[in-house]
């Protein structure tokens, strides 16, 4: 077998399995698998000071950025010219145990069995969790990672307030998680991520490793439907300006122009909120969020303009006004060939089974591609389930992903680009 170095590492299984488990108690939500570790709360505290405390045990110089991302490497100058794996360790408020955590994890294991190997490499390795990549709490998504590349200020996401009124910086700094670290960061020589699938592709193919191509367009878009409150049962159906109606005109109308435009386009509306919000009264405004995602930017745009055009009938024909803000924009990403061909490559060397494809869900990948040679590798997920308690991956396959991991970035530490 033709491995970095003549002789690979060979991961510890059980000591990633017994970590992923470890850092599933933060947070961990009762009588299910999953767990709640929303960024800047206090799980999210704790886990962060878990896995901080892995690092120092291993002689990781570990340092926190000024937006609370934390990298640990093999080397003194951090990620510059270090060959990086990472993910995120915040969830969503119903989530699971692998999602993000085993992209950290899985970097943290291939430096320690690297360090036990004994080998001598060319260039340091080094593992990063970047903060609230999930957006839950907080917009826009992948927050930490898009501020480490310098695609958002470093005072434009300390003064984020969050949909409970917090703020981030504040938040930061009650955790104790408020960093001295420069940010934007250093730049590292690759970065390759190890995620679970989150959808069923590789699952009902029966196949081992998704090697991924690239990451879709996201449009997230958050729409305030202003109309009248009135009595439920004295006002007219014909006088009325319902909120509440437009809303629920908008969510069919984000599905049918996803549907009208096929491809990789999808539509999804995941939280709206009338006010009142009483049985008897018709709602004076309804907030809402729309959610659009494409692997081709002018299908995305394309999308985005059939949605605004749609809304703006919609409002007039209801007598309602509509003051939309968006929360997140990010344009499909392409991950580096080289990068991409090299996980294949050594996938197929390790004879697991394989299939290109793109990455319906964003990751801190599509951010650090900004600035290096980038690429993910995925694990199935069992019936495509995530962001769910329910979240599972077969353990030989977060095994197996994290060999290929490790594979994989003893591979880039000998490549000059």
């Amino acid at each position: 077998m033709d491995l970095p170095h003549g002789s690979s590492i060979s991961i510890n299984g059980a000591r990633l399995l017994e970590r992923i488990a470890e850092l599933a108690q933060i947070g961990a939500i009762e009588n299910t698998q999953g767990c709640s570790r929303l960024a800047f709360s206090d799980a999210d505290r704790e886990g962060r000071d878990l896995v901080v405390t892995w690092m120092h045990d291993l002689g990781l110089a570990v340092t926190t950025d000024t937006v609370g991302n934390v990298v640990a490497s093999t080397s003194d100058d951090g990620a510059s010219g270090a060959v990086m794996a990472g993910s995120h360790i915040d969830t969503v408020g119903t989530g699971g145990r692998y999602d993000g955590n085993l992209g950290v994890l899985a970097g943290l294991e291939v430096i320690e069995a690297t360090l036990a190997a004994g080998i001598d490499l060319q260039r340091p390795l080094a593992v990063a969790f970047f903060s609230n990549e999930e957006g839950s709490r907080y917009p826009p998504d992948m927050m930490g990672s898009l501020a480490y590349v310098g695609g958002m200020s470093v005072e434009s996401v300390l003064n984020v307030e969050g949909a409970d009124g917090t703020v981030v910086g504040e938040e930061l700094e009650r955790i104790g998680y408020r960093g001295s670290a420069p940010c934007p960061g250093a730049i590292p020589h690759a970065y390759v991520e190890l995620h679970i699938e989150q959808g069923p592709v590789l699952d009902q193919a029966g196949l081992q490793i998704g090697v991924v191509e690239g990451v879709q367009g996201i449009s997230w878009t958050e729409l305030v439907i202003t109309g009248q409150s009135n009595h439920a049962g004295t006002t007219p159906m014909a006088l009325r300006r319902d909120s509440m109606v437009v809303a629920g005109q908008v969510t069919v109308a984000a599905r049918a122009i996803a549907l009208e435009l096929g491809g990789s386009q999808v539509a999804t509306v995941g939280s709206l909120t009338p006010h009142p919000n009483l049985v008897n009264v018709v709602p004076a405004h309804t907030t809402m969020t729309v959610d659009l995602r494409n692997t081709d930017e002018k299908s995305l745009q394309l999308a985005e303009d059939q949605l605004r055009q749609r809304t703006a009938e919609l409002a007039e024909a209801e007598g309602v006004e509509i003051n939309s803000r968006t929360l997140a924009r990010f344009e499909p990403v392409e991950f580096d060939d080289r990068v991409v061909d090299r996980i294949e490559q050594l996938a197929t060397q390790r004879g697991l089974s394989t299939k290109r494809m793109p990455s319906g869900a964003g990751h801190d990948a599509q951010m650090m591609a900004r600035i290096c040679p980038t690429g993910m590798i995925f694990v199935p997920s069992v019936d495509g389930v995530s962001h769910n308690p329910a979240e599972h991956t077969d353990e030989e396959d977060l095994i197996a992903g994290t060999q290929l991991l490790a594979d994989t970035l003893l591979a880039l530490t000998e490549v000059a680009w």
